[in-house]
């Protein structure tokens, strides 16, 4: 017997594609396989990948914002987290950076779109978290602002779209807002949304 969230069709009906290149990213085998990686833990209670998107999704439909941008929200949230299932799971020192699954997610979106603003979300999608950790939580503000900067010169003019998904993504599950009030507040460039 098929376990339920493999049974065809599933997966679209859950997360309902808009777009031809949506329907051809849920319909990629090594896509379908990161969709269905994940047990509840902290941060995630909801378990698997897709049903994080599905989460996210509904922040998205929260925000006024026009149908580019909310398409691009859509597709930087399809593939965000989706290959953490092949992501190099050493931590600390010994981490390898270019197996994180941003990294994975980034180049296997490139397949699909040359679209360098959503690339680059994609990739850095975490990366507002890692700044905000190292100077509020472990108290390296050095390394932290230095983390920082380098972000904010990568993201450059892209930084409201990724705001905007950063927010979708962080009011989801259990997680901390800790961070995205940090990010709110500290952050020039913005322009804050409530939801």
């Amino acid at each position: 017997m098929k376990e339920p969230l493999r049974i065809e069709g599933y997966i679209e009906s859950l997360l309902k594609p808009e777009t031809d290149l949506e329907r051809a990213l849920v319909s990629a085998p090594q896509f379908r396989e990161g969709l269905h990686w994940g047990k509840p833990r902290y941060g995630h209670p909801e378990g698997k990948v897709l049903y994080h998107i599905k989460e996210v999704f509904a922040n998205i439909e929260k925000i006024p914002t026009d149908s580019t941008t909310r398409e691009q929200l859509r597709l930087i949230t399809l593939v965000h987290d989706t290959f953490k299932y092949a992501e190099d799971k050493v931590r600390g020192k010994n981490r390898d950076w270019s197996k994180h699954h941003a990294v994975i997610a980034r180049k296997f979106m490139e397949g699909y779109s040359s679209d360098k603003s959503l690339l680059e979300i994609i990739e850095l999608h975490d990366e507002a978290y890692y700044c905000w950790r190292l100077k509020m939580l472990y108290n390296r503000v050095e390394e932290g602002n230095a983390r920082l900067n380098k972000f904010l010169d990568r993201i450059g003019d892209n930084i409201q779209l990724y705001y905007l998904f950063f927010k979708c993504d962080t009011k989801t599950g259990d997680k901390t807002q800790s961070p995205l009030y940090w990010f709110e507040t500290n952050i020039p460039g913005i322009k804050v949304v409530n939801f």
